[in-house]
């Protein structure tokens, strides 16, 4: 599911998945730099985590053409398997571009995710907003389980 709306402070986008595990499945699969290296489109040995607040990532992302993308950042905010807000730098920018993810389990292994980006343009919005569909597709094939 997706939803996307303008607001006076920008282009925003969210995204929701439903999946089959638990929330610190989906929590280590996005922290753990060995895991998320596996389904996040990352070159091998390119993952870099400090999770915690003001903590360093950084990692080169691979197209599916082969084109390399070195991206780093910092974590804005870390609330182990609920919430984890991330900070990436954007060049031209002063300020990073957060994403937030956030992660409701629902009984026992069930766990309701939602992603959601503010950019500063639609074009920015559209293109974080693929690459994150992206992402959540390969996250969830990752896992094993989604419904």
């Amino acid at each position: 599911m997706s939803t996307e709306q303008h607001t006076g402070e920008g282009f925003s986008y969210t995204l929701e998945r439903t999946l089959d595990v638990p929330a610190a499945a989906v929590w280590d699969a996005w922290t753990v730099p060995e895991s998320y290296a596996q389904w996040a489109y990352a070159a091998p040995g390119t993952v870099e985590m400090d999770v915690r607040p003001g903590g360093a990532w950084k990692a080169t992302m691979v197209t599916p053409d082969g084109a390399e993308f070195p991206l780093t950042g910092s974590y804005a905010e870390v609330d182990r398997n609920r919430r984890l807000v991330t900070g990436m730098d954007v060049p031209g920018r002063s300020e990073q571009a957060l994403m937030t993810l956030e992660l409701d389990e629902r009984g026992a292994g069930n766990t309701h995710l939602v992603l959601s980006q503010t950019c500063d343009t639609a074009e920015e919005r559209d293109g974080a907003e693929q690459g994150s569909t992206m992402l959540l597709d390969s996250l969830t094939a990752f896992l094993g389980t989604a419904r």
